[in-house]
């Protein structure tokens, strides 16, 4: 019997994205010219995350509102979300950190090439 966690070749997801000066694409749909993200240091970005997975947390706002808002991803426009995807189709800490959760809960932060990230699995 296969637990809700880890059952499944597919999870859908939406994602937080804030770009910083380590990432691989310097630019993103709300700093084209990548002015805001190559003066962004990581440990800004992540300080960036914390401070909105807590308000996340607390229930000040909603993820797929903070996500349209701030989200360095063309997800932004989707309130984050990526749709389903399966293994092999994301960076593997992204996949591996989607996989790994439950419904509805949200990941801690995660880093890959494009950034940090904080991730909801939403089915």
């Amino acid at each position: 019997m296969s637990s809700s966690r880890h059952g499944g070749d597919e999870v859908r997801a939406s994602h937080i994205l804030i770009k910083y000066e380590g990432s691989r694409r310097k630019a993103s749909w709300k700093d084209p010219e990548g002015y805001v993200i190559k003066n962004t240091t990581r440990e800004s970005a992540v300080a960036q995350l914390k401070a909105m997975q807590a308000d996340i947390v607390a229930g000040k706002v909603k993820f797929e509102d903070i996500a349209s808002r701030y989200s360095d991803c063309s997800s932004a426009k989707r309130g984050g979300d990526l749709g389903s995807f399966g293994h092999g189709q994301m960076q593997k800490p992204f996949e591996d950190a989607a996989f790994a959760l439950n419904v509805g809960e949200m990941s801690d932060i995660v880093e890959t090439e494009s950034g940090v990230h904080i991730i909801k699995r939403t089915k």
